[in-house]
């Protein structure tokens, strides 16, 4: 058994990314790992656990722990002078000037997504799953804590009445059902989220403290006393956020009277730490998890003005943390990334709380380095929950890659600083993490189905990585809580505007939906074109509804630098405009009224972009983009591509046309009640069982028929009219390869195109005598099928069978298939990457649900 616990802490430590141990976090290092955490506090091995929480202690935060954190960069006494220096400003410093204005956000209840665009679906599958929770379930442990009477039954998972994290959820559901309820104005979301903060106000009440909270204020106690547990901020972080979001967005003043207790509470809390110990003391105990108690606070100032609120803030902002940033040291590989983004977003909030600008170049040049140095082509980052070291990302591939709590909080570091520069760099950088981090980790349609992880390694899959794909109702990781939010309000960062004499907006993001201007006088209605791999143009059209002229105002368009100037063009009611280079804006003053029209066509070129590793074994390390698009590989491990990326990739990516979907057929024989489809296993044919859609299964069951005549259009249109025709069968996942036999009564297999009779087969009417069934006949080989046998064993061969006698009812129908609907489907924007042993398909990573892929190819000349 003891041999078992120490091979269970090595797997998870290695799950984690075995991350060095950092100054400024607890020991063990690895109990900052969210995983790990719950796995340990789950685990019924006390002797785990106490082996585990004996090496538990949180290291001091104050001037020495800070001297101990001196960057490797700083080698002079001069130098380390400095850096204390910086520590006390950062500590002491006074309040600054106001920072002065900056973009201002529009508000969601004046957003509306089309119901054309993937965000519209994504937030409708999320509304399916706001509505379906229940709200005696969410509240069970509240209503236990307080001591007033359950109803119905717990949620399991992290919300489990055992797990020292619960509770965390119910405030992300807070901040989610405010901002679906402002993106929708539902009235169905509107009652959920009053009756759950009418169900907490009843808990806060009882216990008459100010308290409100999952699990009981003893894990507080154990918090200031330096003992293990798990992070009870973290959770008080995500129930204030979303009480006071609840207030800002759907004007529940209840929940505003609700959020200024608890921090009343909690001022207490940490004075009585700083009284009765010391202010090092508090610091200390901030190396546990504290989620964005300071960006919560920070907002909270903002509508109270209590002074109590600022000081709390400060109090919960991480010296030692900050201070590496403050000095624009770029030494944060090994920390959790999710424990210390917050903390960032919480600077940035300090910064235009007081207009201190050593916060704005905290938040600047955080968000620089992890851009730079940290990033995967997704826009996310992190390696099992943590930052490994700079520019070192080619030996992290794996499925624990990008955790999606990151990418949420990144998105908010980046808003931020955009808001503040206006550099359409950041709103690039938005639409890369949103468009390919947020947007993949739903499955499909099917709401309540998120991930934690997305994998980023070699033939990974969504529904491999360590926590497979949640359960609506067992599993609210951390990562469920920001999923529900991000899916609630895709449309807040499409338009930001600018006020002045002159109102000003700022359309950055480029999604199918509409903006009630107010203080433009229009609403504006952007619609955007269907997006594929044959037309690689995104086409926005903008329209604008009023009763008169507005007034006059300005507009300006994001110019994306991954558009190109050749192909790109604007029109405004047919007169052409000059479009900047990429990077930059279209700025255009107008006043708009309702028979203005405004078009903008952008190129959507293909590029290749070499991972973030600068060791040069790796150079050769390439994803693929299209747009804003990363574009995956569907395959189980193969990566090489022999290609100078630096070439045209028209030389060897290629689209497929919008007319090759007519021709994707599965084909399948029906025994007993079940149905067996043909399927290429490993380059063999064989006959398997109904396939789940979006699986490999699925793919693999999946062929074009690729007709010799090159007149016919299709088949799935058509399937009878193709009788006598002659035709290829081409594997979905394997384009260029087809099928071929090797003679009577042997296996078929896939290989190379071929131009050869062996890879020909004529239809012809099904020779079980079914009006809707086909068989197939070998070219080269006359009165030879297709033949599976009725043999449905796992793996079990389908051969090239010779009729022997024409009445032998057995081999009749084991050579005769329904043609029917592709179990799989091109993606509009679809390709073909020619590779050095086969091609791969390509597809966008956010359109694939349990398919193996790879998004970083092996590029050599």
């Amino acid at each position: 058994m003891k041999a078992f616990c120490l091979f269970q802490l090595l797997s998870l430590i290695v799950l984690i990314g075995n991350a060095l141990c950092k100054e400024c976090t607890n020991i063990p290092t690895q109990l900052s790992s969210h995983t790990f955490r719950h796995e340990l506090l789950a685990s019924n091995n006390e002797s785990w656990k106490e082996e585990m929480f004996s090496h538990y202690h949180l290291t001091p935060t104050d001037e020495l722990a800070w001297s101990s954190l001196l960057p490797r960069k700083i080698l002079r006494e001069e130098e380390e002078f400095e850096w204390i220096m910086a520590y006390r400003k950062l500590k002491n410093s006074a309040e600054s000037d106001s920072p002065g204005e900056f973009l201002k956000e529009v508000s969601l209840h004046d957003v509306r997504l089309d119901p054309s665009s993937v965000q519209w679906r994504a937030q409708q599958t999320n509304l399916e799953y706001l509505l379906w929770l229940d709200v005696d379930s969410l509240v069970w442990s509240f209503r236990k804590t307080a001591g007033l009477p359950t109803r119905g039954k717990a949620y399991g998972g992290w919300e489990d009445p055992t797990c020292e994290l619960r509770g965390h959820f119910v405030g992300h559901y807070l901040s989610a059902t405010a901002h679906m309820w402002a993106s929708t104005h539902d009235d169905r979301i509107g009652e959920k989220m009053s009756a759950i903060v009418t169900a907490l106000a009843a808990c806060q009440e009882k216990m008459g403290t100010g308290y409100l909270s999952a699990f009981p204020s003893e894990q507080f106690d154990r918090f200031e006393a330096i003992k293990p547990v798990w992070a009870p901020y973290y959770t008080i972080h995500k129930i204030m956020a979303g009480l006071l979001d609840q207030y800002t967005i759907a004007g529940n003043k209840q929940a505003l009277k609700m959020v200024t207790w608890m921090a009343d509470y909690f001022y207490n809390r940490v004075q009585n730490v700083i009284i009765k110990y010391s202010l090092e003391r508090h610091w200390l105990s901030l190396n546990e998890e504290t989620g964005g108690m300071n960006d919560i606070l920070y907002q909270l100032f903002r509508v109270t003005n209590d002074p109590k609120h600022l000081l709390l803030a400060h109090l919960f902002d991480k010296p030692c943390f900050l201070g590496l940033l403050a000095v624009q040291a770029d030494d944060i590989a090994g920390f959790h990334a999710n424990t210390h983004i917050p903390i960032v977003v919480g600077s940035q909030m300090r910064y235009e709380v007081t207009g201190d600008p050593l916060y704005k170049t905290i938040g600047t040049f955080f968000m620089d380095i992890v851009n730079s140095s940290y990033s995967f082509a997704t826009g996310g980052t992190s390696v099992g929950e943590f930052w490994t070291d700079p520019k070192r990302l080619a030996t992290n591939l794996q499925t624990e890659n990008e955790e999606s709590c990151t990418t949420y909080n990144m998105l908010k570091v980046s808003r931020n600083v955009f808001r503040w520069t206006k550099e359409v760099a950041y709103a690039d950088y938005y639409e890369r993490a949103l468009t390919n981090g947020v947007l993949s980790i739903q499955r499909g349609t099917e709401p309540g189905v998120m991930i934690y992880m997305l994998p980023l390694g070699r033939g990974v899959s969504k529904a491999k990585s360590y926590h497979k794909w949640g359960t609506k109702n067992d599993s609210f990781w951390c990562c469920y809580g920001t999923g529900i939010e991000s899916f609630s309000k895709l449309g807040d960062s499409i338009y930001f505007e600018e006020q002045g004499e002159v109102p000003s907006l700022y359309i950055i993001q480029y999604v199918s939906s509409s903006l009630n201007w107010k203080a433009g006088g229009t609403v504006i209605n952007q619609k955007i074109g269907p997006l594929s791999s044959w037309d690689p143009y995104l086409r926005a059209t903008f329209t604008f509804s009023s009763e008169a002229a507005g007034q006059l105002s300005t507009l300006n368009f994001r110019i994306p630098i991954w558009a190109s100037s050749a192909g790109a063009e604007a029109e405004l009611n047919e007169k052409i405009l000059n479009l900047p280079t990429p990077g930059n804006y279209l700025v255009v003053k107008e006043k708009w009224g309702p028979g203005d029209k405004l078009t903008l066509q952008l190129p959507l070129g293909l590029r290749t972009e070499a991972i973030k590793d600068d060791r040069s074994e790796y150079a050769s390390l390439h994803a693929i983009l299209y747009g804003p698009f990363l574009l995956a590989g569907l395959t189980s491990g193969d990566w090489e591509i022999k290609a100078n990326p630096d070439a045209s990739l028209t030389n060897w990516i290629t689209s497929i046309p919008a007319s090759y979907n007519s021709q994707l057929q599965s084909l399948s024989q029906e025994s007993g009640a079940s149905s067996y489809f043909l399927t290429n296993t490993n380059q063999s044919i064989t006959m398997e069982k109904f396939p789940e859609p979006g699986t490999d299964s699925a793919a693999h069951a999946t062929f074009r028929l690729v007709s010799k005549d090159p007149t016919a259009s299709g088949i799935r249109s058509q399937k009878m009219g193709m009788i006598g025709k002659s035709v290829m069968l081409e594997p979905f996942d394997l384009p260029g390869m087809v099928i071929v036999h090797r003679g009577k009564d042997k296996g078929l297999v896939v290989e190379g195109s071929s131009e050869d009779s062996s890879s020909l087969f004529r239809i012809v009417a099904g020779l079980d005598g079914n009006a809707k069934s086909v068989s197939l006949e070998s070219e080269s080989l006359e009165g030879c099928y297709i033949y599976a046998g009725l043999n449905y064993d796992k793996g079990s061969s389908v051969k090239l069978g010779c009729v022997s006698d024409p009445s032998d009812s057995k081999f009749n129908k084991a050579s005769s298939f329904n043609l029917g609907d592709a179990m799989s489907m091109y993606h509009p924007m679809s390709f073909v990457a020619e590779g050095a042993k086969r091609n791969f398909l390509l597809v966008p990573l956010l359109s694939l649900r349990d398919e193996s892929y790879t998004v970083y190819f092996d590029i050599r000349s």
